[in-house]
Parts: C-alpha cells; structure tokens; sequence
C-alpha cells in the first residue's frame, strides 16, 4: 500500500472529471492523441491486467466494479508505490521482450495520463534486433501463382496490390474506390498509421489487376458502396479475413504456417525497392514511416538477400568477362587484306 496517508493529487487537466468513469475518458484521450485505432484496442487490452491485478487483502475487480471506477479512485488504485506495478510486471516474464515493452509503454502513458511519476526501476526489456522478415523469389513466385488461381478473386488483386504498394493490412482494408487514381496509376491513403496521409503508386501489374477486379467488386456490392476490396458476402474486407487468406494462400504454396502475413509482403516491397537502388527517404514516404530510423532497417539486408545480390554480381562479371574475351579473340583472327606496294609493284 501508500507509504504514506497523504491523498493523490490528480493533474489539474482532470479535476473536472475526477467522478466519471475512468474508460471512456481514457479512451477519448487516446483519440484527441491521434492515436491509431489498432493502439487504442492495444492500450485498453493490455492494460485491464493491470487494473485487475490485486494486492493482499484486496478483492477482485468485478465486470461492474471495473467498468464504473471513478478516474479519481483509479488514480488512487495505481499509485506507483503501492507494489501493483511490480506484482503486474511480474506477472509478464514469459512475455516476449517486443510484448513486454509494448504492455509497459500502455501502463506509462497510463500513469502519466494520471499525473503519476513512472518508478526508474521498471526497465524496458532489451528486444535485439529483428531483421524483417522476408520471401525470397521462389516463395514469392509460388504465392503469386497460388493466388492468381485461388477460388477467391480477391486473393490476386490483394497480395499484388500489398506487394507492389507497401501497404499495411489495415490502409488495403480501407481503401475506398474514390480514393484510387486510375487515370493518374495512384492512390491516396487518408488517416495511416500515426493519423498521417500518404501517396502510393500502381505498377502496370497493379492496374491490370485493378481493372480485371473492379467488375467483380460491382457484383459484389451490398452495402459497402465504397469500400474498394469486398468479401464474398459483400462486406469491407477486414485485416482478420485477410490473414485467413494469407493462410491459405501459405497452403498452396507450401509455405510454412505463419511464414505469409500482409507485413511480410510490406518488407517484401521495402527491401525490393532498397535492392533496385531506390533511396532511404525515397522508401520512407513510400511506407509512410514517421522516422528514417524504422526504415533504415532495411539496411540490414538478410543473407539470402545478400547470397542472391552477389551471385547477381558475379553472373554479371562473368558475362562481362566472357564478352570481352570474345572480342580479344575475334581480334586476333583478322587478315589483312588491304594491297601494299613495294618495290616490285602491287602484292
């Protein structure tokens, strides 16, 4: 408990609304923050445990008791210093670092929310460094087949567009069909990751299969008059029916089960861009990264990348090579045929 009996002191920005429930005020929080709709779900998730978790002589929160907790009383309930922080963390050991970090980072935004102070012994975990994963040609090769032949039309125009555009799972998912340019071969992505907008350009391949989808998207169209990908029953297709996809998909290409995800193809359209020579602020605006330093991974290429790159350039110096040896050769074969003259008249 409190190592003293002094009251806590909420931040002046919350006196106003100490006696209403704490959720909704949270959540509203998270909006005005401009925080996406995938890290909202993740905070109010990962930090119910918290919330939850109970300090000797404590009784446990009901469904009602947690939903109906005042901010005030919830400022109380968390006061840094009480141990629940510490018993919650425990509680995570077997969590992956990435997990871990993600879960603490909620429960900091929540105490700073609270106007507590974040105790200095409660670390991050130390995650390394995780190249991204990727499919080497044969394995992209094999996807692309299994899709253009899969009973779902939308499987080809799903994994070319995610492969050729770097979009994420949840920006495919929302595209509209006023938001896409055919004319103009681009699209434009309102309200990505970070609230931020963005451009991204089609290739001939993605036009082709833009135009062979659009008339079975129209004969798809239920109430979902603008959404741009439809599933079979006429609804906006959602990042879970996707990864469903993806899984199938992983079967006919025998892939190994986890191996195919919609960000798998987003690093798939990064380290391709990186290999062909194209600039890191280049890629950057293209995946609509807020800092270099989350594309600058794409540096650490992986070693079947790297075995590939050289084995390109090896080829390359050999054809190379061959050819001007060639040339040396033929050469040396030419006669002379031009006449000459000497002191005898003309050879």
């Amino acid at each position: 408990m409190r190592l003293n009996d002094v009251s806590v002191a909420l931040p002046p920005r919350l006196i106003h609304m100490q006696d209403l429930p704490w959720l909704s005020c949270y959540m509203q929080t998270l909006k005005a923050e401009n925080k996406s709709k995938n890290t909202q779900k993740s905070y109010a998730s990962g930090l119910r445990a918290l919330i939850e978790t109970t300090l000797p002589n404590e009784n446990v929160l009901s469904e009602n008791d947690f939903q109906t907790l005042t901010v005030y009383e919830l400022a109380e309930r968390m006061e840094p210093l009480s141990g629940r922080l510490d018993r919650w963390t425990h509680s995570l050991s077997d969590l992956r670092p990435t997990t871990y970090n993600a879960r603490l980072a909620a429960a900091r935004h929540l105490l700073k929310w609270l106007g507590h102070r974040w105790p200095d012994h409660l670390v991050r975990a130390r995650a390394g460094k995780r190249l991204p994963r990727t499919l080497n040609r044969r394995e992209m090769t094999m996807v692309l087949d299994a899709a253009s032949v899969s009973e779902d039309p939308v499987a080809s125009i799903l994994v070319t567009m995610m492969l050729d555009t770097g979009l994420r799972v949840s920006e495919v998912c929302n595209l509209d069909m006023n938001d896409i340019d055919l004319e103009d071969g681009s699209a434009r992505v309102y309200g990505g990751k970070g609230d931020k907008d963005r451009l991204v350009l089609f290739t001939r391949r993605t036009l082709e299969r833009i135009h062979a989808w659009i008339p079975i998207r129209d004969a798809r169209v239920r109430n979902e008059d603008f959404a741009f990908l439809l599933n079979s029953a006429g609804r906006r297709l959602q990042p879970r029916g996707v990864q469903r996809l993806m899984d199938k998909l992983a079967v006919h290409a025998n892939l190994p089960k986890g191996k195919l995800t919609p960000h798998v193809l987003r690093h798939n359209f990064a380290t391709g861009l990186l290999e062909r020579g194209a600039d890191l602020v280049t890629i950057q605006r293209l995946l609509g990264h807020s800092s270099i330093a989350t594309t600058r991974v794409y540096l650490e290429i992986s070693d079947q990348t790297l075995r590939e790159v050289y084995h390109r350039a090896q080829a390359t110096r050999q054809t190379l090579e061959a050819a001007a040896a060639a040339t040396e050769h033929a050469e040396e074969e030419l006669v002379e045929t031009t006449p000459s003259t000497s002191s005898v008249g003309i050879e």
